[in-house]
């Protein structure tokens, strides 16, 4: 990955989130299932392996993963927050592992005290405290620290209907805790009478979120699907993981643009020849005009000016002082350009200067200035062409040898 580029994972869920389906969709972006089970060792949760399917569902792959405990006589432990802290902190896992899996655990108790009434070092964890759960949530952020992602957004969690038998009872589908890590998520109903979005599931996801959405503009390099145990009704079981790649914008990739317009059926057309380089002299990006046909089946002419907003009113004064019109149009917008450097080429001609326009890093457009090859082509008695196509030849010649 280039150093100037950062990666970003997005979730699109159609079946639901848990932490298995979180895992397998990771895995299935290409980390080793293999690197995982030194990580779990260093987790005193007893023997933690994992087995990894290719599964297919609904015409779509991927992914689906058991993690796998040896049998035990005895119920699983009711961990607290304190002692699933302890757990990791002395695993000795990687800093950001260490981090995000505490962040994880920390939001869980958090929720589970708000439904309970009590206070997150006081919840007891029941499903989740299970070392397989523990494995999920380790193991899932150990993963997306592999992948080197370093933002996350989430689309629409769909929830299911009825109810569902937990540690507490017969509770509401979708649990409780479920309900209060999601808040501030786009959720989408279905018709399904299963559990979707697990509490180990919606606190993996509401932890690393920190995007609303994917970044404009990014680049989409590779895509996981992860399988749930689940058969449902009407849906893949399926959590999909989209990785993208992103690019830091350049201090002049974007910027605001204020577009004026106006409409003249009335005005001398000497006038509005006399107006474009006056705006430009006035520092439009640029100005021009278009003919159009106006009420009444009169002919006319719209005048369009792109500037910085800060040039609002030296536009207006010219538009108003130096044509008829009664209104001027207002549209801020967004552009987007090239960042741009000038380079000076030798040519059998002389000096040309040429701009180069940067995109991605690229160096993707190349446009000799016209002024310079016009004097050029004057002073040397030769078509303006001929300067241009030869000012070309030597920046890509330049460009190569690196001069440039």
């Amino acid at each position: 990955m280039n150093r100037s580029t950062s990666r970003v994972l997005h979730f699109d869920s159609v079946g639901g989130a848990s932490g298995d389906m979180v895992l397998a969709a990771l895995l299935d972006l290409g980390v080793d299932p293999n690197r995982l089970n030194a990580c779990w060792r260093s987790l005193d949760i007893g023997s933690v392996t994992i087995e990894v399917q290719a599964h297919a569902e609904h015409g779509l792959r991927g992914r689906r993963v058991s993690v796998i405990i040896p049998q035990s006589t005895s119920a699983p432990p009711q961990r607290t927050l304190a002692t699933i802290r302890a757990l990791i902190e002395r695993a000795g896992l990687p800093e950001r592992v260490t981090r995000l899996s505490l962040a994880v655990f920390q939001r869980l108790a958090e929720a589970e005290a708000r439904v309970h009434g009590t206070t997150p070092d006081r919840v007891h964890f029941h499903e989740v405290g299970a070392a397989d759960a523990i494995a999920d949530i380790v193991g899932a952020c150990w993963a997306l620290d592999a992948l080197g992602v370093g933002a996350v957004s989430v689309g629409p969690l769909p929830f299911g209907t009825g109810t569902i038998t937990m540690a507490h009872g017969v509770l509401p589908n979708p649990p409780p805790a479920v309900v209060e890590l999601l808040k501030g998520f786009a959720v989408t109903a279905t018709a399904e009478p299963f559990e979707l979005v697990t509490p180990t599931g919606a606190a993996l996801l509401a932890t690393w979120r920190s995007l609303p959405e994917p970044p404009p503009a990014s680049v989409l390099r590779d895509v996981g699907h992860g399988f749930g145990h689940q058969k449902l009704g009407g849906r893949p079981n399926l959590l999909r993981a989209l990785l993208l790649e992103t690019f830091p914008p350049t201090p002049e990739t974007a910027e605001d643009c204020l577009v004026l317009e106006t409409q003249l059926d009335d005005v001398n057309p000497e006038w509005v020849g006399a107006l474009i380089p006056k705006l430009l002299a006035a520092g439009a990006y640029d100005a021009f005009t278009s003919s159009i046909q106006m009420k009444k089946q009169r002919p006319g002419i719209l005048v369009t000016v792109l500037c910085p907003p800060s040039r609002r009113d030296a536009m207006l004064d010219l538009l108003f002082t130096e044509t008829t019109t009664f209104g001027v149009r207002e549209t801020v917008t967004r552009r987007t350009i090239l960042q741009r450097d000038t380079v000076q080429v030798r040519t059998p001609y002389g000096p040309v200067r040429v701009q180069v326009g940067t995109w991605h890093g690229r160096r993707i457009t190349r446009a000799p200035e016209h002024e310079d090859c016009a004097r050029a082509a004057e002073a040397c008695g030769v078509a303006v062409r001929a300067v241009y196509e030869a000012a070309l030849a030597a920046v890509f010649s330049a460009e190569n040898r690196s001069d440039v």
